[in-house]
């Protein structure tokens, strides 16, 4: 690096992102920073951060400067990272392009996740830096286009919940991911209940057990 590394940002724990930082951190004497995993299946419950970043806490360097935008939705604890002289956004999981990441309940929160996506677009940021896949261009229409497909699956989910009352999760997912391929359906029930899960707080489904029937909102 031609220099000492100060800092090793992690932009959230699941075990495809951090469980390197802290032995890069050790090796280089750097500052691990992050927010601490919360529980649950699927973290890395051995990244402890040597410093907790909140929203809008500022990283400033003499060649940059870097702020933290807490992204929660896909991982309650998700950050990214604005390079504030480019107005790059490096994104993590928040965003990629051509594709939606998987909302995974009780931690993975679709509401917070299209929140999140609307907090995002309003920086207005000049491109995007995902951690799966290319540097994105046009933050705009991959933004727009994220928001949009999630709302759709989320009007098949209440078109399934309208013609399959008291059904799973489970026996929904072929009604509402006729798109997707059956060896996804793992996956696909994930975000399948973080829809079902919003609706619950919308007012617009409920549930007996795991048993879910549409509610009729606005006076329809």
């Amino acid at each position: 690096a031609g220099a000492p590394i100060r800092w090793v940002l992690v932009t959230h724990t699941h075990p495809d992102h951090s469980p390197a930082a802290m032995p890069l951190a050790a090796a280089t004497g750097a500052e691990l920073l992050g927010r601490p995993a919360p529980g649950g299946d699927h973290q890395d419950a051995s990244f402890h951060p040597h410093r907790v970043l909140e929203d809008d806490d500022v990283l400033s360097a003499d060649e940059f400067e870097l702020r933290a935008v807490h992204t929660p939705g896909h991982a309650s604890n998700h950050l990214c990272y604005l390079h504030a002289a480019t107005m790059q956004l490096f994104t993590g999981d928040h965003v990629i392009d051509g594709s939606t990441v998987v909302i995974d309940p009780p931690d993975g929160n679709m509401r917070d996740y299209l929140d999140s996506l609307r907090k995002i677009r309003a920086l207005r940021c000049a491109s995007l830096a995902p951690g799966h896949g290319d540097v994105i261009g046009d933050p705009d229409r991959v933004i727009d286009w994220t928001i949009a497909h999630r709302l759709a699956r989320e009007q098949k989910v209440i078109s399934a919940l309208a013609g399959h009352p008291r059904a799973t999760a489970g026996e929904l997912v072929q009604h509402v991911y006729t798109d997707v391929d059956t060896s996804l359906f793992g996956l696909a029930e994930r975000s399948l209940l973080a829809h079902l899960l919003k609706l619950e707080q919308d007012g617009a489904a409920g549930r007996d057990g795991d048993r879910w029937t549409g509610r009729l909102t606005n006076g329809q």
